[in-house]
C-alpha cells in the first residue's frame, strides 16, 4: 500500500516523528515537514506547531510543550546542525529509547540521511559533547 493511500485509509495509523532542527534552519520548516511526509511519517514539527509565538509565550512552557511532542513521537529526527537545545532534545529521546535517524540538509533543499555519527555537524558551543549523541 502506498504512502498516500494508506494515509486515506482510515484504518491505517501513519507513525510520527518529532523534528528537531537548530534555529538557524526555522526557515527550512517546511520543506522538513513535506520531507517527513513523504517518507510516511506525521511530522511533530515544533516550528510548524509553535513557530517562535512572538516571544509571547515563556519559553520554559514552549520546552514543556516540545518534550511532549517528543514523548508521544514514534521517532526522533534531527536536521541540520545540533544545538544546545537540539542536543537536549536528543538526550531526552535517549531516554526514553525513540529510534534516532540524523539527516543533513544540502543546498537549502536537498535532505539526505546520515549513517555515520561523525558526520553530524554540531554548532561550536556544543562540538566538546559529540559523544552524547
Amino acid at each position: 500500500m502506498t504512502s498516500t493511500l494508506a494515509a486515506l485509509n482510515t484504518r491505517y495509523q501513519l507513525l510520527t516523528a518529532y523534528t528537531a532542527t537548530s534555529k538557524r534552519k526555522f526557515y527550512m520548516k517546511d520543506q522538513i515537514s513535506t520531507f517527513t511526509l513523504q517518507q510516511g511519517y506525521v511530522p511533530l514539527n515544533p516550528f510548524q506547531i509553535f513557530g517562535f509565538l512572538n516571544d509571547t509565550v515563556d519559553r520554559n512552557l514552549v520546552r514543556q510543550a516540545n518534550n511532549t511532542l517528543i514523548r508521544i513521537a514514534n521517532e526522533f529526527w534531527v536536521f541540520g546542525e545540533v544545538s544546545d537545545g537540539v542536543l537536549a532534545e536528543i538526550k531526552q529521546a535517549k531516554e526514553q529509547r525513540k529510534p534516532i535517524k540524523y539527516f543533513r540538509i544540502e543546498n537549502s533543499k536537498d535532505i539526505i540521511e546520515i549513517l555515520n555519527l561523525e558526520e553530524v555537524v554540531m554548532e561550536k558551543n556544543v562540538k566538546t559533547y559529540r559523544n552524547l549523541l
